[in-house]
């Protein structure tokens, strides 16, 4: 009998009709996303080819879709751990005095009941503040309670409302009047200026630090729990099966010997590194649903729904079966808002420590996942649709109070569809949608383990690192601040404390050397004039680089070269008209640039065209345009010619490598490369302690020789 097993490894008509669905796949996706810009929608969301003066780059339908469901992937756990975090505190539920909460049987079942409303509760408060941040902001973020903040809340109020410093209802009406004073600081524009404030090392930190952050997640309990396993080391190998977890979950011996880590590594980290290595679309989502989809089966060693005997895992198995479901809120709701406790001062402190925490916290991703998402203005030192953005976050925070949850805030989570390719809001209402969908398909939705989620989470880390480079580290006064943000924001858990750290000794390293400064100039350290980046509050002021009107409309204005074929008299009416309109479009830049040389650049936009009587004060002029795209071009500049730099280096490296050592050659340059750069240093030291003489010396010589020129043309 003849063998019918065909002789390539792949048999040719079923790789020709790969590559046939594959071409009509890609024609469809293409069709769609040509006609979706070229909609009001792809106008309204700045797609590329929807002709929008400020169009993104990139930014495509169908990758924005794919950025959304990757983004929520990577934010799905906080539909279990929020509800364990916030719903430890029992909420509304009550005992009589003298009962012990912990064990009495009625009070148990009202906390269960809370928990299962906190589950509707956050993927409510997710899907609007998602859909809010992408309708209106248009930005690529996911916005749901945010882990830390919600930590904070759980303590105040204390484990079953006992132990803590306020009342549940208190603490709730503290979380709503937060966000009312947020809200009325991002109108008048005070939001934005904290993040135009903090300095651009800081800045760039911020960005280092959130990586590791989610690295740090990724790769400890709450991923692929590799460590976090040891009391005494906090970054202690884990990994172990659960038979081998004392009460609290740390691992007493057989570290790294559990399957859930081990198809965490390989399943969603090896696979992804080897799918962003070749460029695969997707490169996020797949490994996350595979690995998802292996781990439900109750047969295997990486299940997630373990056989406990009424434990957990068939708990989890129970509500996993339903797969549709729905929850109402009958505990949770504004009437348990107590708006007496403000009386409390206890209540003015936890307010006060939610404002500082959820401001820095916010206002540090924001500018990090802008930065990432390539929205991000060096010239302005701010980013696209900042106010929108502050007031989503602000109007959410006080839903959320309504809704009986702690503070809202955007998520780190975010960066992963960024990575993905999200640049606009449609990856952010892609994540509201599937937030929505979890009010009905929970058990689905937050049954994503967390190995599954965790190498991403790794991933991410590591490409959000890439902005070190960019921090300075030649000065001392930009670099121990900005290192301080980077291990600050994953060790104290917090990106809010880790801001702190920067912040405070920035304005330490930088004040105190100024004061001194001011003593004697020679008391300023090396390297302050020409190492230091430059930094004051009146900067922020004042754009970074200055460039004329007219200049600036001949850049941005298609109008200047406007062309007709009626007639010679067409085409002097055109240039006419032409002229008119740019002159009056260089007239409007020149407004905008004198407000932002003035007090009114502390105000938001909005304020700015009320004063100058612009009625249509939500829309963007063309003058602003005009500004933006200076500011994106100069962006898109710096970011290339930093790339560029980075591809020579790369390419001396290489030249370097590939010689490899002659005659000791190579030794040698190194050793001149060190003598070189120590010369440098003394010489860049002894021209700071002359600094402010060499003005003086200058004109002194200067007068020299012209005495001995006039001399010497005498003596002739």
């Amino acid at each position: 009998m003849t063998s019918t097993v065909p002789d390539g490894p792949w048999p040719a008509h079923d790789a020709s009709a790969l590559r046939k669905l594959s071409d009509k796949l890609d024609s469809w996706s293409d069709k769609l996303n040509n006609s979706i810009a070229t909609s009001a929608v792809g106008r309204w969301f700045k797609l590329e080819g929807c002709g929008h003066p400020l169009e993104r780059k990139g930014a495509k339908f169908t990758v924005e879709v794919r950025a959304g469901f990757v983004t929520f992937a990577a934010m799905a756990y906080i539909l279990s751990l929020n509800p364990a975090i916030v719903g430890s505190t029992g909420g509304p539920c009550t005992a009589p005095a003298g009962v012990d909460r912990s064990t009495d049987q009625t009070y148990q079942l009202c906390v269960q009941r809370v928990r299962q409303e906190y589950v509707v509760t956050t993927a409510a408060l997710a899907t609007l503040a998602t859909f809010l941040m992408g309708a209106l902001a248009n930005l690529p973020l996911g916005l749901a309670p945010g882990l830390g903040v919600n930590a904070y809340f759980a303590s105040v109020v204390g484990q079953y409302g006992q132990g803590g410093t306020i009342a549940y209802g208190e603490a709730l009406a503290a979380v709503f009047v937060e966000g009312v004073l947020f809200f009325f600081l991002s109108l008048i524009g005070l939001r934005q200026w904290l993040g135009r404030l903090i300095p651009r090392s800081l800045s760039l930190a911020t960005g280092v630090g959130i990586g590791l952050f989610l690295a740090f997640i990724g790769i400890g309990p709450a991923g692929i729990g590799v460590v976090g396993g040891q009391y005494t080391d906090l970054v202690g190998l884990g990994g172990c099966q659960d038979a081998f977890k004392d009460e609290n979950g740390y691992c007493q011996s057989r570290v790294l010997q559990s399957p859930k880590v081990w198809l965490g590594v390989f399943g969603g980290g090896v696979f992804t590194a080897l799918l962003l290595l070749y460029r695969v679309r997707g490169a996020f989502l797949w490994p996350i649903l595979l690995v998802a989809i292996a781990s439900w089966p109750r047969t295997t060693n990486v299940t997630l729904f373990p056989h406990d005997d009424g434990g957990v895992g068939d708990a989890g198995f129970q509500f996993f079966k339903q797969v549709a479901t729905w929850t109402g809120l009958d505990l949770l709701g504004p009437q348990n808002i107590e708006w007496s406790g403000l009386r409390n001062g206890h209540a003015w402190l936890a307010l006060i420590s939610f404002l500082y925490i959820d401001a820095l916290d916010t206002t540090g991703t924001l500018v990090a996942m802008s930065r990432a998402a390539q929205v991000y203005d060096e010239l302005s030192n701010d980013f696209e649709g900042s106010s929108t953005a502050f007031l989503s976050d602000s109007f959410s925070i006080s839903m959320g109070a309504l809704m009986g949850s702690s503070p809202c805030t955007a998520f780190v989570e975010s960066a992963s569809g960024i990575s993905e390719g999200g640049r606009t809001g449609i990856t952010a209402i892609t994540t509201s949608f599937l937030f929505f969908l979890s009010l009905f398909f929970a058990p689905i939705f937050s049954s994503i383990p967390s190995w599954a989620t965790g190498s991403t989470l790794i991933i991410v880390g590591s490409l959000m690192a890439k902005n070190a480079a960019a921090i300075n580290w030649d000065y001392a006064g930009d670099a121990i601040p900005a290192f301080l943000t980077i291990i600050g924001i994953p060790f104290m858990y917090n990106i809010a404390y880790g801001l702190i750290a920067g912040i405070v000794s920035f304005i330490l390293l930088h004040n105190i050397p100024l004061l001194l400064g001011a003593i004697h100039p020679k008391l300023l350290p090396p390297g302050w004039s020409d190492l230091k980046e430059p930094y004051s509050v009146a900067s922020t002021l004042k754009p970074s680089s200055k460039i004329d009107a007219e200049q600036l409309v001949g850049l941005n204005s298609p109008r200047g070269s406007l062309k007709s074929e009626k007639g010679e008299a067409d085409v002097e009416f055109g240039s006419e008209a032409a002229a008119a309109a740019d002159a009056a479009l260089a007239h409007q830049v020149s407004l905008l640039q004198r407000d932002l040389q003035s007090w009114r650049a502390f105000l938001p936009p909005w304020l700015r065209k009320l004063l100058r009587g612009e009625r249509k004060f939500w829309v963007m002029s063309e003058g602003e345009i005009s500004l933006a795209l200076h500011g994106r071009r100069v962006t898109e500049m710096r970011n290339l010619n930093r790339a560029q730099q980075a591809a020579r280096d790369r390419a001396e490296l290489r030249g370097e490598m590939r010689q490899g050592p002659q005659e000791g050659g190579l030794v040698e340059d190194v050793h001149w490369a060190e003598e070189e750069e120590r010369r440098r240093s003394k010489s860049r030291g002894r021209s700071q302690a002359r600094r402010p003489r060499v003005a003086e010396q200058d004109a002194i010589e200067e007068d020299q020789e012209a005495e001995q020129g006039a001399a010497k043309e005498k003596s002739a």
